[in-house]
């Protein structure tokens, strides 16, 4: 029955950046749950340890790597630690964070912190993971940004660009790595109910659970799709909304916003 369950996904270890909560969390869980073996990192290690305890009883082990993924050195000693038969057959960079901001409110310190997280911590991580990728020619690497970045937003001005960044990142390396034999994809979930969106004080159309956009996810990686985008409706409004003059853009924004 147990050999059963983990032959249900084709994954052996599994790395989770911002594995001890929302996406990252439910991810990990739910990998566990079908004998993957998960490795998760966050800044945190009471809140990692919390997850650990929560797969106690599932087939897979989920190991807690604390870390801070600004921290390019922290970063680099951690995957050099893996040895190559335990070196990770798919990354899943998810560590983000998320802060409302406003013209009139606009913080340099803030919008700083998400650069830093969003952005570089993410280039820390494939700076530390491709060389060894490229060189085996083999291996599955996901980087989650956000629908957030198809076009400015009013109240996530940082955010959607360190969204728009990773999505402009991703597709350049996409043809690269597949030649190299990497398997490469984008995750652009809409609304997610975490502790991030938590701090959205206006309505989130289509707001799916964690644990429904960990299954979309998993769906996703197991296919040969390059983008993971969900909830379906939501993604196709905005989608369209990414071919519309400026003009008529701003106008339809104004409208919303207004409502």
């Amino acid at each position: 029955m147990g050999q059963a369950v983990r032959s249900r996904l084709p994954w052996k270890h599994c790395w989770i950046t911002g594995g001890s909560s929302g996406i990252g969390r439910a991810l990990a869980l739910a990998m566990a749950s079908q004998g993957v073996s998960v490795s998760i990192s966050g800044r945190h290690p009471g809140a990692l340890a919390k997850v650990q305890a929560e797969a106690a009883d599932l087939p897979g082990r989920i190991c807690n790597l604390p870390l801070d993924i600004t921290d390019s050195a922290a970063v680099q000693a951690l995957v050099d630690g893996w040895q190559p038969e335990a070196f990770p057959d798919l990354i899943i960079l998810n560590a983000g964070t998320h802060q409302p901001d406003s013209a009139q409110n606009f913080s340099l310190h803030q919008a700083r912190r998400l650069v830093d997280i969003n952005l570089q911590g993410t280039l820390n991580c494939l700076a530390a993971v491709l060389p060894g990728m490229t060189a085996r020619g083999s291996g599955q690497l996901a980087v989650m940004a956000s629908v957030a970045g198809y076009r400015g937003l009013p109240g996530a001005a940082v955010y959607g660009a360190t969204k728009a960044a990773l999505i402009n990142l991703t597709e350049s390396l996409q043809p690269e790595l597949a030649e190299q034999g990497i398997r490469l994809q984008l995750i652009n979930p809409g609304f997610v109910k975490t502790p991030l969106t938590d701090r959205n004080r206006f309505p989130m159309p289509w707001l799916v659970p964690a644990e429904a956009a960990a299954e979309a996810i998993l769906k996703g990686l197991r296919s040969r799709r390059f983008e993971i985008s969900f909830p379906g409706r939501f993604v196709f409004w905005l989608k369209l909304a990414r071919l519309l003059p400026y003009r008529l853009y701003f106008s339809v924004v104004a409208r919303i916003t207004r409502a």
